[in-house]
């Protein structure tokens, strides 16, 4: 990502917080873009060289990001050094990472290449996310919503929620408060049950999220919530207070 002249890699030389502190402090709104080939041909290649016999690469939608695109490129690139898929969620955020967590165990516990491919397949299918909006101010910067729309919402104290449809951030609805906004999204999570596995998600508010994550542990199958920060790509658009849910439905083998 860039915040003007400067560059920086997500989780490497940026941490979560000092990427909020630094989006909070004004000033030109950060850039994100996704990884080249090159950096995916370069990690195969790590793989490839330390034993791996197929590699599964899971990513966010192709629909608002690159990334597949660099990493089939890569896999082009290779040619048939080791067989490599590379699969497009349609999702985001940890609707992405559950899909990620879900499918490393299986390929831990020995499932086949093949067969991890297809698990990740079905849980795509299965996930959702659900992200509730603190301030329009960021959509506003980001060109996302005109400045008319954000003036009127911020009047209105309009909270939106938006979530995932066919790989595209979309409104799902609105809250007249933050308080309804939340309860709607606990709403929404319980109507999703049964479910296979749960993360609740925030940008700047991790007290926030924990209190939310404990009032979900009776949907979730073993009681435990996964909690965890809104990344950059999604986190300069949603702003601060912003919280999320994402979760997968039982239903995939």
């Amino acid at each position: 990502m860039h915040f003007g002249d400067e560059v920086f890699l997500d989780g490497v030389t940026i941490r979560g917080d000092e990427f909020y502190r630094r989006l909070q402090s004004g000033g030109v709104l950060p850039k994100t873009s996704q990884p080249s080939a090159g950096v995916f041909a370069r990690v195969y290649r790590e793989l490839a060289d330390r034993g791996a016999e197929a590699i599964v690469s899971i990513h966010l939608s192709s629909k608002v990001s690159g990334t597949c695109n660099s990493a089939s490129q890569a896999r082009a690139e290779l040619g048939e050094m080791v067989p490599i898929e590379v699969v497009d969620t349609l999702q985001a955020s940890m609707g992405l990472g559950l899909i990620v967590i879900e499918a490393a165990q299986a390929a831990r516990q020995g499932m086949a290449w093949n067969e991890v491919t297809a698990l990740a397949g079905e849980l795509a299918r299965t996930a959702r996310f659900f992200g509730l909006i603190d301030t329009l101010e960021y959509l506003h910067k980001g060109g996302r919503i005109g400045r008319a729309q954000m003036l009127l919402g911020s009047l209105l104290k309009i909270h939106p929620i938006l979530t995932m449809q066919d790989g595209i951030a979309h409104p799902l609805e609105r809250a007249r408060t933050r308080g309804k906004g939340l309860d709607r999204m606990k709403a929404i999570t319980e109507a999703s049950a049964p479910l296979r596995a749960l993360s609740v998600l925030y940008s700047t508010q991790p007290e926030e999220a924990a209190r939310l994550a404990s009032e979900l542990k009776h949907v979730s199958p073993d009681g435990g919530v996964t909690i965890a920060q809104f990344g950059p790509v999604l986190g300069t658009y949603l702003g601060p207070g912003a919280m999320g849910v994402a979760l997968l439905r039982a239903g995939a083998r």
